[in-house]
């Protein structure tokens, strides 16, 4: 999750570590006289309470809209034309249980892709990506961590509401295959029951945290929970940070048919990325579908199913 800090304030040379310093090296003792000015007095006493420590953070609402109006390239909100759309598609979700233990992308005959989004539900960011998906007629898949869906459950019923597919990410994001059996279990399970309690739906996939799930650990949360193992083909490595343009370039750069595309919307600058990313995709000639469509068309003669490793 991001993390949001309050820079150390200071005013007119007062510093907040409670030496009471004046910017001409002085202090408040000292015999320079603007000190005890009306003025000088208004700019002690409102640097003081700017030193105050903050309020612990809390929960934060959650905005009705986008925090932004969706924009295309790195600064949303500026004027643009339409966009490309997404073809509406009638398709079937409802993969058969043969179809694969784990995916990092799918054999299909057409330009079929799947876009993800990892980590959220987030406050702001997940409202504002949902505007972008809206206005491309595109269905992603979000898997969520279980904490932030009791935290902001409402976005959560938002994303289902358009439609949009929702996955199982582990309710702490915890590395799983250090835990044990049990665990592993247990804490998909708190997830899907968050998910549940949210929304009335049960996940249909799941993605492990850092793609760290072997293949033993794979095998027993099929056959406890029949999730088949969502990894991917594309990785941006969005979560270091390194720029809108960058991720947009090396999704466009990376993306083949029947390609999973990792993202997170926890991010603000992987969703700054999107506009520029989904309509690079879209004019390339590629369709979006969910994980579960995505799997329902594999066809027969299966590619080798590799096993992204990742180090988010």
């Amino acid at each position: 999750m991001e993390h949001f800090h309050s820079p150390k304030s200071s005013l007119h040379g007062l510093d907040c570590d409670g030496s009471n310093r004046l910017k001409d090296g002085g202090s408040v003792n000292s015999s320079n006289h603007s000190i005890f000015s009306r003025r000088g007095f208004l700019l002690l006493t409102a640097g003081l309470a700017s030193c105050t420590a903050a309020p612990p953070l809390q929960k934060a609402p959650v905005k009705s809209g986008p925090a932004v109006k969706a924009g295309s390239g790195d600064r949303p909100g500026l004027p643009r034309g339409p966009v490309p759309r997404n073809p509406d598609m009638a398709l079937r979700s409802d993969f058969d249980a043969s179809s694969g233990l784990s995916f990092s992308r799918v054999l299909v005959s057409g330009n079929y892709i799947a876009m993800t989004f990892d980590d959220g539900p987030h406050p702001r960011n997940t409202p504002r990506l949902l505007e972008m998906l809206r206005e491309r007629n595109i269905k992603a898949t979000f898997y969520l961590v279980g904490r932030n869906v009791d935290l902001y459950p409402q976005v959560v019923r938002n994303t289902l509401a358009e439609g949009h597919e929702i996955g199982n990410h582990s309710y702490t994001h915890r590395l799983l295959s250090k835990l044990s059996d049990q665990e592993i279990i247990a804490d998909l399970t708190h997830c899907r029951d968050s998910i549940q309690r949210a929304t009335g739906t049960i996940p249909r996939t799941m993605r492990p945290p850092y793609g760290g799930l072997n293949l033993r650990q794979r095998q027993l949360v099929r056959q406890d929970m029949g999730y088949p193992c969502i990894l991917w083909s594309v990785d941006p490595l969005d979560w270091k940070r390194p720029g809108a343009t960058v991720v947009t370039s090396r999704i466009l750069r990376n993306t083949t048919k029947g390609g999973i595309i990792l993202a997170h919307d926890i991010h603000s600058q992987s969703v700054d990325a999107m506009p520029a990313t989904l309509d690079g995709l879209l004019r390339s000639g590629f369709k979006f579908v969910t994980v579960s469509q995505l799997i329902a068309m594999k066809i027969s003669a299966s590619a080798p199913q590799v096993a992204a490793a990742s180090t988010l």
